[in-house]
């Protein structure tokens, strides 16, 4: 089914607040042509963090309770713009692999998701007026080639250090495939934003 022009017109007319700093998902926001702004979210990270875990929740809820407290701490009663927040995690047996800091950790951590599956978890949170309105969150499981260390060093030799932006270290829409085996679910979900569903809700939302 073609997307009609009045559709297109619709998304643009919808404008909306990102509260995230990710350049990954402003790019894929932007590359769609939804008309929005981008700005810092204001809670603590590492704080909202500490307040999940201390709730003892499901590792799995962490990216949309993520989302929510990003979108809430831009969102208030005196603006009627909708405010977005996001955040992915990745998992590997149920345990958070968080960014690599350098090349040398890039290069273990690959090393560690040599040959074997993970998951992709990624939530969105939209508010208004101080209140979330819209929640989901998407799985997608990354199956990566079984790598030997030289082939490890020539990717990490292309790819550089704008792999450490990536959760993983690769990058989807770039140099991943050369490493990545398979992607089961949502593509757009690997780069940090499950695309689809948030479209299917800017569609409805009057």
């Amino acid at each position: 089914m073609f997307i009609t022009t009045r559709v297109i017109h619709m998304f643009l007319n919808k404008r909306f607040i990102l509260a995230s700093n990710s350049a990954s998902r402003f790019r894929l926001l932007k590359n769609v042509g939804l008309n929005f702004i981008k700005t810092t979210p204001l809670c603590n990270e590492e704080f909202v963090k500490e307040s999940f875990f201390k709730k003892n929740l499901n590792i799995f809820n962490l990216p949309k309770f993520l989302a929510k407290e990003k979108a809430l701490s831009v969102s208030n009663k005196k603006t009627k713009h909708l405010v977005v927040g996001s955040d992915t995690i990745i998992l590997y047996q149920n345990k958070i692999i968080n960014k690599a800091r350098n090349l040398n950790e890039a290069r273990e951590k690959i090393k560690k998701l040599s040959g074997k599956k993970h998951q992709i978890i990624s939530g969105v949170s939209i508010c208004c007026g101080g209140k979330q309105i819209w929640t989901t969150d998407q799985k997608t499981t990354i199956s990566l080639y079984k790598l030997n260390n030289k082939q490890i060093n020539e990717y990490l030799k292309h790819a550089g250090k704008d792999i450490l932006s990536s959760v993983g270290c690769y990058q989807a829409e770039k140099l991943g495939p050369q490493i990545i085996k398979s992607i089961r679910g949502d593509f757009f979900n690997v780069l940090g934003f499950p695309l689809f569903p948030f479209l299917s809700f800017l569609k409805k939302y009057k």
